[in-house]
């Protein structure tokens, strides 16, 4: 078992400033990738690198820079803006861009607990059981309690329950169990 300087995959043509002006604030790490075996097995939390992690994030960056670089209608104006915070946190710490409260429109908070509920349920992804109802609902209870994301939209949409009429249309039925509301409250 060794890291060796093979392993390591440098970052190329890293345009910073561009970066910036885009108002990015995720951390970029120096290489592109470090396969070293000792650094791998060396994650303190989860299992993913800070490289990984950085290419998974990614996506929202380049979502953003290939969005604002179409010429939407008007009518669409906002489209690289929301479809571009369906991953900030009200409290700072999502990405790309760390917004805060102040900083996300309804249509931001709105998308990003549509993103959030649609990923703990989603059945589609091979590296994760999709969650039911209650399991889903009373982890985004959580987030909001933690302010990571907007309590009296997640309210609302639990009120309402808006949870339910997408689950009707996309969820498996085995997902589609008895949510008590109670749970959920923030």
């Amino acid at each position: 078992m060794d890291d060796k300087p093979s392993h390591i995959i440098p970052r190329e043509d890293f345009d910073e400033d561009e970066y910036k002006k885009f108002g990015f604030t995720m951390k970029v790490p120096e290489n592109l990738y470090n396969l070293g075996e000792i650094y791998n097995l060396s994650i303190q939390r989860g299992t993913l690198t800070e490289e990984e992690r950085f290419k998974i994030n990614e996506h929202i960056v380049m979502t953003i820079k290939m969005l604002e670089s179409i010429p939407f209608p008007e009518i669409y104006k906002n489209v690289a803006k929301y479809a571009g915070t369906h991953h900030e946190h009200i409290d700072g710490s999502g990405y790309p861009k760390g917004l805060k409260d102040d900083e996300l429109g309804i249509p931001e908070r709105v998308m990003a607990i549509a993103d959030i509920f649609e990923a703990l349920t989603a059945s589609d992804r091979p590296y994760k059981k999709a969650k039911t109802l209650s399991e889903a609902l009373k982890i985004m209870s959580f987030m909001a309690k933690d302010g990571h994301i907007d309590k009296d939209i997640f309210e609302f949409f639990v009120k309402e329950k808006i949870y339910l009429e997408y689950a009707k249309a996309y969820l498996k039925q085995e997902q589609i169990d008895k949510v008590d509301i109670t749970n959920t409250s923030v």
